[in-house]
């Protein structure tokens, strides 16, 4: 596990075990927080602070 702000752009993640696989996205300022969105819906869009702990090591 690592935490969202230290992922790359781009990197896919997972917050279940068995649950959706998303990737990071940019950094928004005026929100002070992460992006990320589905890898299968791009228009599903999440915010989440930097210090969120994410699944990275895992068979996509």
């Amino acid at each position: 596990m690592k935490e969202l702000k230290e992922l790359k752009v781009g990197d896919f993640f997972k917050l279940k075990p068995t649950g959706r696989v998303y990737v990071r996205g940019e950094y928004v300022r005026s929100l002070k927080r992460y992006s990320y969105y589905d890898f299968d819906d791009v228009c599903r869009e999440h915010f989440a602070k930097g210090s969120k702990r994410v699944i990275v090591n895992f068979e996509f």
